[in-house]
């Protein structure tokens, strides 16, 4: 897996490339000292991967972001030592948050991942074929059947999942990722528009573009600035939620559902 090392800091870029060099299997292919740098080498480079840090003079990580041609993006982890910038990385799909200082085992946590989600991109031949996929979709049934399994194809095979089991849906390009109670988490075709309908609304709930999660499995809201907040679930992930969906969510969570 390629990957780039984008932060203003020598010291930093040193230690996150000890840390990739324990994984045989990226290959780092540059550093970028600074944003306006980091958008050229991400265009000649075409990194798999990119580590990238937010707190950059000239050009920070988000303004990299806007002078990116997204048709095809790297995945990105952000590294930061401000968590205020938590929710906005949710909302730009980040794959993952390194907030600084951050151990080895997080570091390793995050890196695996991003492995998987490489492996199940070049795997899954995304891009053109699923955008000419949902453009031939029809329209959506105004009363569409409420699902009670997910069904998971797995080349001759398909496997069904009970949405009960199933923590929080997140948004993942042109697909959904569903994150189950036991960990293990699947990747299916469609947008959170195509199955936000189609799901009970007395156990799931919209919380965030990105974002629905099963009531049942939210332990508690940690507040954020302006009004946004992250919904923390029973194993500890958190799941975004933008402000004008807080006030919905709350009230539920009081009302059992």
């Amino acid at each position: 897996m390629k990957t780039l090392v984008v932060d203003d800091e020598p010291q930093a870029r040193a230690g996150l490339r000890l840390l990739l060099e324990q994984h045989p299997d990226i290959d780092i292919v540059g550093e970028s000292a600074n944003g306006r740098r980091a958008v050229q080498d991400i265009a000649e480079l075409k990194p798999d991967l990119v580590l990238l840090d937010i707190q950059m003079p000239g050009l920070d990580g988000f303004g990299v972001l806007a002078e990116l041609d997204l048709s095809d993006p790297p995945l990105f982890i952000f590294v930061t030592a401000h968590d205020e910038h938590t929710l906005r990385a949710f909302e730009v799909h980040a794959l993952d948050y390194l907030l600084k200082p951050f151990t080895d085992a997080r570091f390793r946590q995050a890196i695996e991942r991003a492995k998987v989600r490489h492996r199940e991109r070049r795997s899954s031949e995304l891009g053109d074929r699923l955008q000419r996929l949902l453009a031939d979709q029809p329209a959506a049934d105004p009363e569409p059947q409420r699902l009670k399994r997910f069904a998971i194809k797995r080349g001759d095979e398909t496997q069904f999942v009970d949405c009960g089991d199933v923590r929080w849906i997140e948004a993942e390009e042109y697909c959904v990722r569903l994150h189950l109670r036991d960990g293990r988490t699947h990747l299916l075709r469609g947008h959170l528009g195509s199955f936000e309908p189609r799901l009970d609304p007395s156990s799931f709930q919209r919380t965030h573009r990105s974002a629905i999660v099963n009531l049942r499995y939210v332990r508690s809201l940690r507040s954020l600035f302006k009004g946004r907040a992250l919904a923390v679930l029973d194993d500890g992930t958190q799941v975004p939620v933008s402000r004008n969906r807080r006030a919905e969510l709350e009230s539920r969570l009081e009302l059992g559902g």
